[in-house]
């Protein structure tokens, strides 16, 4: 009598691969992108590694090759919230590239309030430093040194072809303009912005208005 032949198996379906199998670059993307959900839904207090991992897919223990520490994942944040604030910058310095070095300025602080106020919540990140490592980061040192050399080196060409007073090049003028800009957008998404603009009017016009008394102030 002849055997039956061999079944075949029935081929089973592939389960899909877990989320832990993430790439090393992507599994920190896919935390990030969690983190910044987070932020967006609850504010700071939302946040945790163990919260942005269950987000991500992942298990509890896998992001913690990446970020030991909710504060390494904060400041992680706060680096990547820089690098695209350095990017919004350039593209609104680079649109008025052939104007005179104050329209240049202007276009600096106007970038500047328009990624806060499309970023809130990274921005929050970036400007609360309790929530931070800010000298052990590598970058954030680098960049915000880089954007405050922009800024100061904007000021020194305006004076130099006249537009400024030579005043306006000391550091105290620098202090206030940095407090300016950086005093607005913490009014901005601390809520206060609204109090002390027009009821109708747009946040970004309320801060590119004092930005314009500011730098009219300054002229020569």
């Amino acid at each position: 009598m002849t055997a039956n032949p061999r079944r075949t198996p029935k081929s089973r379906s592939r389960k899909a691969a877990p989320r832990d199998s993430y790439h090393h670059g992507n599994l920190r993307n896919a935390l990030m992108t969690a983190t910044l959900e987070l932020l967006e839904e609850g504010g700071p207090d939302a946040v945790s590694v163990r919260e942005a991992a269950k987000r991500a897919g992942v298990s509890a223990g896998a992001p913690f090759r990446h970020f030991p520490t909710r504060t390494a994942l904060m400041t992680a944040v706060a680096e990547e919230a820089t690098t695209r604030l350095k990017t919004e910058i350039a593209t609104a310095v680079a649109a008025v590239a052939k104007a005179d070095p104050l329209t240049r300025f202007r276009a600096f602080g106007t970038g500047y309030f328009r990624w806060v106020n499309r970023n809130k919540a990274m921005f929050l990140v970036v400007s609360t430093r309790s929530l931070i490592d800010y000298d052990a980061s590598e970058t954030l040192g680098r960049d915000n040194d880089d954007l405050r050399a922009q800024m100061d080196a904007l000021l020194q060409e305006a004076a130099d072809k006249g537009l400024l007073r030579k005043s306006a090049v000391s550091a105290p003028v620098k202090l206030a303009a940095r407090a300016l800009v950086y005093g607005l957008a913490r009014m901005l998404i601390d809520g206060h912005l609204r109090d002390w603009k027009k009821p109708t009017e747009k946040p970004e016009v309320a801060m590119n208005t004092a930005l314009d008394l500011f730098i009219e102030s300054l002229r020569a």
